[in-house]
Parts: C-alpha cells; structure tokens; sequence
C-alpha cells in the first residue's frame, strides 16, 4: 500500500473513531474536542496510529536485521567504520537493514545499507535532543512512542547487532534477552560488536547476577559477541541456513 493511501485510511479511521465517540458520549461542542485531544481517549488514537503504521509499511519489508549503537559517535569513529561495513556486508547477503534512524553507529548503518543499493530503513523516535533522522534512510517512520518502536525493532528483525551505546542501547539489548529468555519470541541471534567494550558487562553479569543465581548459567548463551563484521555475517547467516533446515523453528518474520 503507498504511503498515501495508508495515512488516508488512517484518517479515515481516526474520523470514524471521533464520530462514534461523539454519537455515544454527546460531545458537539468545540471545547469538549479539544479536551478529548488531551484525554487518554485522544493518546489511544495516536497509538493505534503509529501501531497501525507501523505494521503496515513494514509487513513486506523481507528478512531484516536490526542495528543498534550510540548516537554520540562520530563518523571517523572506529564503531561506525564497523557498522557501516557489517550493514555493506548484510545487504549483500539480501538482508534490509533496520536502525533507530539516528546520527552514529545508526547513520554509519544506514549509510552502509543504502551504498550498497539496499533497502536501509530507520525508526525515528521523537526526543527533545539527539535523535535528529539522518539521510541514508529510503524508508522511515517516526514514532512518538517508545514502545511502539521498540515492537517494530523486534518483530520484523530476524536478529540484532548491538554496537556500543549507551542507556538506549542497553535498553534494546537486555529486552531481546529478556523476550527470549521469557520464551515471549523465539531465540533469534543477539550479537554484541567489540568484546573489550560488552566484556566489562559479562563479568558482571558472571559475577553478580549468575553468583546470585538471578539468572541461569545457559542464559549466558542467549548472545554472541565478535570482533568483525564478517563474524556478525558468519553468525546471520548460519541462522538464516538453521531456519531453512529446520523451518519450525523460525519466527514468522525471518522468512
């Protein structure tokens, strides 16, 4: 469906919404909209919105892999020559690339996707600071919501690549860990780029919470860690062979 034709259907259906609202709950006058605009009722709307979006543009997207890392690095950074590098090598292998759409290792991906003739997609999110959209995206989307972005990050990605990053970064890691742990999505690659970067945080994760038995000794196994793209390659493409193989065992979206 075109991008037209889809935000139509979306504003049909946020009329329809407000018109049934109004029919069931009285509401004709200009100042009771624009509360409703203020309500919950109105989040609701811009909810369904992006997830419906979302899902949308998305849905035929193919296998993808999601890239995450810092916004704060720059270009001539040894992390974005990596990323973009590893994102050249995905695309070759017929893989979209899918990042948050940012500046950083997100821009150093997107670029290497879009270079290489891809299809480099980026999920912005609007903040007050950093996250301004960079240029190497032939397909966008910008969410308001965290947690509509974040679905879309893992269920049209067949496996992550986690650069060095910050909160945001963690944040996307330990939520992969914890879906699969959980058995909320199937066990798909987690793989972490730069072993003296991730190290200091599995020593940790050895240290405190296994010695605590806050969690398994096999969920140590839930992620990878490597030290070249062609290592983030090896490991993709070794599950796409497995999901071949054994096609039961594949998520829907690793196609």
């Amino acid at each position: 469906m075109e991008p037209d034709s889809r935000r139509g259907l979306r504003l049909i259906g946020f009329i329809l919404q407000i018109h049934l609202l109004s029919c069931t709950t009285g509401i004709e006058d200009k100042e009771t909209m624009d509360d409703l605009k203020t309500s919950e009722a109105w989040r609701i709307f811009r909810i369904q919105s992006e997830l419906i979006d979302g899902i949308e543009t998305l849905n035929e997207l193919g296998p993808a892999v999601t890239i995450f890392g810092g916004a704060r690095f720059d270009e001539q950074n040894s992390f974005c020559t990596a990323a973009y590098e590893t994102a050249r090598q995905l695309t070759g292998k017929g893989l979209t690339v899918i990042t948050g759409g940012g500046p950083g290792i997100m821009e150093a991906a997107n670029r290497g996707c879009i270079e290489a003739g891809g299809t480099s997609v980026g999920l912005n999110i609007q903040l007050s600071h950093e996250q301004t959209p960079n240029n190497f995206q032939n397909l966008n989307l910008s969410f308001r919501y965290f947690f509509v972005r974040k679905l879309m990050f893992v269920k049209y990605a067949m496996a992550y690549v986690i650069f060095p990053g910050g909160f945001g970064t963690m944040d996307e890691l330990f939520e992969s860990l914890t879906l699969i742990q959980t058995g909320k999505i199937r066990h798909f690659p987690v793989i972490l780029y730069n072993r003296s970067y991730w190290q200091g945080l599995v020593d940790w994760l050895k240290e405190s919470m296994l010695r605590h038995h806050c969690i398994k000794e096999n969920d140590l196994d839930l992620f990878h860690i490597v030290d070249t793209p062609e290592g983030v390659t090896e490991l993709i493409t070794h599950y796409q062979k497995r999901c071949r193989e054994h096609p039961e065992n594949k998520r829907k979206t690793d196609r």
